[in-house]
């Protein structure tokens, strides 16, 4: 199971980090892999910018971002998404 889990998120960061390069609304794109062992810990996060929550949104709507979506669908469990403005 262990190494199922390590392949399915080896498999999510290599599509994310994809996504750059593909969608010009991207500013700024960051992917992690946690290290840590605590049970409140997720196993891979996002940080990204955007100039504005249009381009935001071109994003969300975009159809590779739409594909890798769906694959990470299909690996997780579950996923947590917090979108939000810099004042």
């Amino acid at each position: 199971v262990k190494q199922n889990k390590q392949a399915a998120i080896n498999q999510i960061k290599h599509a994310l980090e994809s996504l750059p390069e593909k969608i010009t609304q991207i500013k700024s794109f960051e992917v992690g892999v946690n290290v840590a062992s605590s049970d409140r810990a997720a196993d891979v996060v996002l940080v990204s910018l955007f100039n504005s929550l249009e381009e935001l949104s071109l994003y969300q709507q975009h159809p590779e971002h739409v594909k890798v979506g769906m694959l990470i669908k299909q690996l997780t469990t579950e996923g947590r998404v917090v979108d939000y403005e810099v004042d």
